[in-house]
């Protein structure tokens, strides 16, 4: 009976063992974005705004039984796909992780999508990867974004142009995937709407001198220039050759070239300017603000989109009672959309609960979420205009 007794209490603490095994998973998500590069001014608060939702999901133990979430972070350049590719494989392969929050960057996301992600089955939620190719890009359902596509930013930027009453427009971008299709949205959308683009003309990174690429957009002729490049390489180069040379006074700047950053490197010339970048005057995004600035960073552009994207991740695997990505990918059009209770930052926990409970949930968040089509954000943005030498918020759009 003695026997009997002590295998009954040995089976019943490998139960309870292989039960704390459970609730002790780890999940790893990869934070993969360009902290070198053309926009790496802007990668570290939209890394803190993605690691602020994991750390809230982990330190509530309401995620699956109560497992942990840690991220990964891995350097994507921004603009060196091979670059991207190789992080990206090492943190599948090597570190293991479950899901990506990234790329940010287009052209490189695009390479990690094809690459790496599509052949391991893993989950990617870009918060910044703009590009109107990506809607129609095969994804096999893995690939989700948080920031509206660029065919939806030429419409707001021409509808800014004509407020102002511009009716002339030279534009230079970027030579990649990101320039090629937000010039090519603003071209149509401003002249459908009976403006005029006197030169779509494209310029590289890291080149030093730009007054050639300025003289040719200067000939053209324009009322403003519209800049659709990166704040801190090309497009920087292209504004203060332009100033240097007198050929233009007021820019317009698209998401890419927004940041604190530019008008303090352009200083008090770039006064005047305007522009677009997604985000919202919602609930969430104030309430996202608060949360950042306590956590010791700025609530900047793309960083509400990034603690959206993990957010969306893991309340997912919630739904779906796991962490694979083949087995969560499709709850995440689900939780991020009505019906179900509004959740916005700092409720992660009580979204989590719900979920448990098999309840629904819309989630909102910081970024006034709503996925259509093939599983991007249906698109909100903030009119941008440098005054003293800072970006302020003209409206919202």
């Amino acid at each position: 009976m003695k026997r009997i007794l002590f295998a009954t209490a040995m089976a019943a603490l490998a139960s309870t063992a292989m039960g704390a095994m459970v609730q002790a998973e780890t999940i790893k998500l990869g934070v993969i974005l360009g902290y070198t590069g053309p926009i790496e001014s802007l990668t570290p608060d939209m890394a803190a705004g993605a690691e602020l939702a994991i750390k809230e999901v982990s330190k509530s133990g309401a995620l699956l039984g109560g497992a942990k979430v840690i991220a990964v972070r891995g350097d994507t350049t921004c603009i060196d796909s091979a670059a991207a590719i190789a992080t990206t494989e090492r943190l599948v392969t090597s570190d293991r992780i479950n899901a990506i929050v990234g790329g940010d960057c287009s052209g490189v996301t695009t390479a990690m999508l094809q690459n790496v992600a599509l052949a391991n089955g893993i989950v990617m939620v870009s918060p910044s990867a703009t590009s109107p190719a990506l809607s129609t890009i095969k994804d096999n359902g893995l690939f989700f974004r948080t920031a509206p596509s660029d065919a939806r930013q030429g419409q707001v930027l021409t509808a800014v142009l004509q407020d102002k009453g511009v009716k002339s427009a030279a534009l230079t971008y970027t030579n990649n995937d990101y320039g090629k299709g937000l010039a090519n949205s603003i071209k149509t959308n401003f002249e459908k709407a009976g403006g005029k683009i006197t030169i779509s003309a494209a310029h590289e990174d890291g080149k030093g001198d730009y007054t050639a690429e300025v003289g040719a957009l200067a000939a053209a002729g324009g009322e403003v220039l519209i800049v659709a490049g990166y704040l801190n390489q090309g497009g920087k180069g292209i504004i203060q050759a332009a100033l240097d040379t007198g050929a233009f006074e007021t820019f317009v700047l698209p998401d890419g070239m927004i940041g604190d950053s530019l008008p303090k490197d352009i200083g008090s010339d770039l006064n005047g300017s305007y522009g677009t970048v997604p985000g919202t005057d919602s609930p969430g995004a104030i309430k996202f603000s608060e949360m950042a600035k306590a956590a010791g960073f700025k609530a900047g552009p793309f960083t509400s989109e990034s603690y959206d994207a993990a957010a969306l991740i893991m309340l997912a695997m919630q739904a779906a009672g796991s962490s694979q990505s083949k087995m969560f990918k499709d709850k995440i059009m689900g939780v991020a959309n009505a019906p179900g209770i509004k959740i916005y930052p700092g409720e992660l926990a009580k979204a989590l609960k719900i979920l448990k409970d098999g309840g629904e949930i819309d989630y909102v968040g910081a970024s006034a979420v709503e996925l259509i089509g093939a599983g991007e954000s249906a698109g909100n943005y903030r009119e941008i205009l440098v005054s003293g030498g800072k970006n302020t918020t003209a409206r919202f759009r």
